[in-house]
């Protein structure tokens, strides 16, 4: 057997890029992440080299062409709009890992798709670190999510939550979450980074050899993104985030990283006093009433692959102030300002006089460019104090030349929109913005004074 010898040794690592160093530093001298460098094991010494072992039995390499894909179908967790972000459903084996802001809902949509798993029949174990079994229980209760196939355990040893399986022996495992899960076989306390690298891929490992699905909650540092290591991301095969607003009931699920499906879907959620409930069509909570009201005008946004139709509202008032106010809600401010700048210089339309107040129904926020014709046509007919009907929806990009630009998925947008019974269009074919404000003179709710074609 060849052996060699190390002269040199790094007493410590960096738990982000694995920079060594032989000495404890704050910082990174790699990534500049700060507080990322612990003490490493030293590997001084003799290291000899690996001897090559011949696989198992069943496990030798194989062309790609004879490999079965049937051999792993999808399962569905019960909760469509989950399977949506995943691409159909949890494949057997897979690793999910689940993030989002404390107080989003993350443990309340696990257990929504825990407990629609164990009415499928499936024996599901949901392993807490943060709860007791009671807590979880009581909440069941509140969103009838009992079911003699979920089995509980409020458990923060590796060792211990690995026991449960070989017990219960379930067809979906759910860890919620994996930096209070700790493991002998590393040192510091449960979050560290090594705790956390060990957590994770002790759970992968029996994922994979038993072909056992397994969800996995993340928690999230003050910028939104994932606590712990790097490398946890690069273990799993599936990254959601789960995002919404506290003072909405709204909720989104979006795909950052999967192995498995696209990630570019979105899945909606409407949280309520009863639980979390799917929306498959969410043109509702985005909508007002209907009735053709003076500064409102709908757009065609896409999120993900998903095409939603937006209401975005204006409302404008006179002001001496020497700087009008610009307030938004639900929309880029910056972008607003952009084109406020056009409709004055391009569109006649005068709002430098002008309080404006620009915001989207429902708590959804529009930070795709595609919103701008109709950000730009809710003011102007906020300032006309006319109506459009309510068959009429605009998408388009605004450049600064006042020329409206085609959106990326046109073709989707225009087919949701005449399903939602848009008849009318208002696009990159209206021509410019002062084009599209003369049609929307003659698509108005009522007529006016000075013609079918209004002077903005």
């Amino acid at each position: 057997m060849a052996t060699r010898r190390m002269t040199t040794a790094a007493a410590f690592r960096c738990t982000e890029c694995g920079w060594t160093s032989p000495k404890w530093a704050g910082r990174c001298g790699e990534c500049q992440q700060w507080g990322t460098v612990v003490e490493a094991a030293e590997t001084t010494g003799i290291v000899r080299s690996v001897t090559p072992v011949a696989p198992a039995a069943g496990r030798a390499a194989r062309p790609i062409t004879t490999i079965d894909t049937t051999e792993a179908p999808r399962r569905t967790s019960g909760v469509g709009e989950f399977d949506r972000v995943l691409g159909g459903g949890i494949v057997p084996g897979a690793a999910v890992l689940l993030s989002g802001e404390p107080g989003v809902g993350k443990s309340t949509l696990l257990l929504e798709v825990a407990a629609q798993s164990a009415r499928a029949g499936r024996r599901v174990l949901y392993a807490s670190g943060e709860e007791s079994t009671a807590q979880i229980r009581l909440r069941a209760e509140r969103t009838g999510a009992l079911d003699d196939e979920l089995f509980l355990a409020s458990e923060t040893d590796l060792a211990t939550i690995l026991g449960h399986v070989d017990e219960v022996q379930p067809e979906l495992l759910i860890v919620d979450s994996v930096q209070t899960v700790s493991s002998s076989m590393s040192d510091g306390l449960a979050g560290h980074p090594s705790q956390v690298r060990e957590v994770a891929s002790t759970l992968i490992r029996v994922a994979k050899d038993r072909a056992l699905p397994i969800v996995i909650v993340g928690h999230v540092t003050k910028d939104g993104s994932i606590a712990g290591p790097r490398i946890l991301e690069h273990l799993v095969d599936v990254v959601c985030h789960f995002e919404g607003d506290r003072q909405t009931s709204l909720r989104f699920i979006r795909t950052q990283k999967n192995r498995f499906g696209p990630t570019d879907e979105v899945g909606c959620f409407d949280m309520t006093g009863a639980g979390i409930e799917e929306v498959p069509d969410p043109s509702r909570l985005f909508l007002g009433n209907g009735k053709p009201v003076a500064g409102t005008c709908v757009t065609i946004a896409l999120e993900g692959r998903r095409a939603l139709p937006v209401e975005v509202q204006a409302l404008t008032v006179a002001t001496t102030a020497p700087n009008p106010r610009r307030v938004v809600s639900g929309v880029d401010s910056s972008r607003v300002a952009m084109i406020l700048a056009i409709l004055e210089r391009r569109g006649r339309v005068r709002l430098s006089d002008k309080d404006v107040y620009v915001s989207t129904v429902g708590g959804v926020r529009l930070v795709e460019p595609g919103a701008d014709l109709a950000i730009a046509i809710a003011i102007a007919t906020a300032l006309r104090e006319q109506a459009i009907r309510h068959d009429v929806a605009a998408v388009g990009e605004l450049s600064l030349s006042g020329e409206i630009r085609p959106v990326s998925q046109a073709s989707q947008r225009r087919t949701e929109a005449a399903r939602l019974g848009y008849r009318t269009i208002l696009d990159e074919r209206s021509g410019g913005i002062a084009d599209a404000l003369r049609l929307v003179g003659a698509h108005a709710a009522a007529p006016v004074d000075d013609g079918d074609v209004p002077d903005f």
